[in-house]
């Protein structure tokens, strides 16, 4: 698969994020505003902002393949735009917070209550993704790590992407 999307001209970058044992682990605050991430070493190299910065300039799309590039390229926002860098993070998604960094997220299906699940209800709405998790039940489909994936587009209740309605220019 990957070989037929080279051969289609997409191209492919790299993030490295050192994953600690707290992503997988399910939320422990009542309230989601009061959830503490643990901290996450990674690294957004130049040659991958170079790559994002073209296919923008050239309408395409960015595409994370795993909430673990959402969440590097998240934290290595500046200005509006994704930037060189390496260093810690602590950055908790969930939804209510804009995506800016990526334009479509590939994933598997995560664990009930984890961060991971409200990063990905981020980008198409909590009822959308709950739909699919049922759907993904009674199809008996396989989570975790090593389980079926899905493709996620970010949409908002009007159906309108999230780059679209312009909320690449802020976050909350």
């Amino acid at each position: 698969m990957l070989e037929r999307l080279r051969s289609a001209g997409i191209e492919f970058g790299y993030v490295t994020l050192h994953v600690g044992a707290g992503t997988f682990q399910p939320m422990r605050s009542e309230r989601i505003e009061e959830h503490v991430m643990h901290r996450e070493w990674l690294n957004v190299g130049a040659e991958l902002v170079e790559k994002i910065r073209r296919t923008r300039a050239h309408g395409g799309r960015v595409v994370a393949v795993g909430t673990t590039v959402v969440r590097a390229l998240e934290s290595a926002l500046r200005d509006g735009e994704v930037q060189p860098f390496a260093g810690e993070t602590q950055i908790f998604i969930f939804p209510g917070f804009h995506i800016c960094s990526v334009d479509a997220l590939i994933t598997n299906f995560h664990l009930p209550e984890s961060t991971l699940l409200m990063l990905v209800s981020t980008f198409a709405g909590r009822e959308l993704i709950l739909d699919a998790y049922r759907h993904a039940v009674e199809q008996r489909y396989r989570f975790f790590s090593y389980g079926d994936a899905m493709l996620i587009l970010p949409r908002d209740r009007d159906g309108l992407s999230l780059r679209e309605k312009g909320a690449g220019e802020g976050r909350d």
